[in-house]
């Protein structure tokens, strides 16, 4: 394995007939390929990002990045020059038709750098390397924990924008309408979780294991299997196949998280099998991947209803 070395270093120009073409070393691109948690500074405030780096080829780099909200967005090419690399995405769910521009650089295994939005503004970010998140051994699994028992929400917390529209009722967690997100004041590492929902028609919510990665949930009967609809983990990983019940039937989420590596039963049938989950995803809490985090109930984009909501933390390894 080829020494991984500064940004900075030499770029090599080779003459390929009557025209040059700027190649990069093997090492310089190396220093950059991999995953990244980002922190994006806007002002007092910050918000989570990812990027990943690969190489296309035996010169190009390419990638995928993950703002604050949205999915994936795929990064045709990166390029490298003068102890800098740079690249553009076009906007998602952004109001200004401009591409979204970045500029980085990387010292050791930390990132810094800018992004210029569409209509001009800038924010800074920094980011270091994603955790690998890899298990020596199997789990031991504990106790099962009640997460929501239908009468109260104890153990519960509103965060994001908006009041609050979360109602315990009659042995059902109701989100009646937009408002907060809702968040387990407990934090998990690895872990099994057991939970039921019913969505209305045309309805959108999501479930975010360690409050950083959302399994869409959505009225999403008869569609094509899409990471971007239930079954899904947004934007990275497409259920084998579509089960999705109509609209306003109640449907069951049995996952299992260890490390990275994702398995998600939905409605009996297995969609995702031992996959790994790449980064984070729009709307995660943060981007510190290492640690532990909550299980987070989108509800600021509708209304939709949980039940009999159980989490079985690992205790340990085998």
């Amino acid at each position: 394995m080829l020494t991984r070395v500064a940004v900075g270093a030499a770029l090599l120009f080779v003459a390929v007939g009557p025209s040059h073409v700027l190649t990069q070393p093997r090492q310089t691109s190396d220093a950059l390929v991999g995953r990244w948690d980002l922190v994006v500074q806007r002002g007092t405030t910050t918000a989570p990002s990812w990027l990943e780096v690969e190489r296309s080829g035996s010169a190009t780099l390419v990638g995928q990045f993950v703002g604050s909200g949205g999915s994936a967005r795929p990064i045709a090419r990166i390029d490298v020059a003068d102890g800098t690399f740079r690249f553009a995405i076009p906007p998602q769910w952004e109001s200004n038709p401009r591409d979204i521009t970045f500029e980085g650089r990387l010292d050791g295994d930390r990132l810094t750098g800018s992004m210029t939005m569409g209509d001009g503004q800038t924010v800074t970010w920094s980011g270091t390397r994603a955790p690998r998140l890899r298990r020596a051994a199997a789990p031991v699994w504990g106790e099962p924990v009640t997460l929501f028992g239908g009468t109260t929400l104890d153990g519960w917390k509103p965060v994001g924008r908006g009041e609050s529209q979360w109602r315990a009722e009659g042995g059902v967690l109701h989100n009646v309408k937009s408002g907060a997100n809702l968040v387990t004041a407990r934090t998990f590492d690895d872990f099994k979780l057991h939970l039921e929902f019913r969505v209305p028609k045309g309805a959108n919510s999501g479930v975010y294991l360690r409050g950083r990665y959302e399994l869409q949930v959505d009225d999403a009967a008869g569609l094509e299997p899409s990471s971007h609809h239930l079954g899904g983990l947004y934007g990275f990983i497409a259920p084998s196949e579509n089960v999705a019940r109509p609209a306003g039937e109640w449907q069951t989420m049995d996952v299992t998280l260890v490390g990275r590596m994702l398995t998600y039963t939905l409605n009996g049938t297995t969609v995702i099998c031992n996959r790994e989950i790449p980064g984070i995803t729009g709307g995660a809490i943060d981007s510190a991947e290492g640690e532990p985090g909550p299980l987070l109930l989108q509800g600021d984009h509708g209304p939709v209803e949980y039940r009999n909501i159980v989490i079985t933390p690992a205790t340990g390894v085998r």
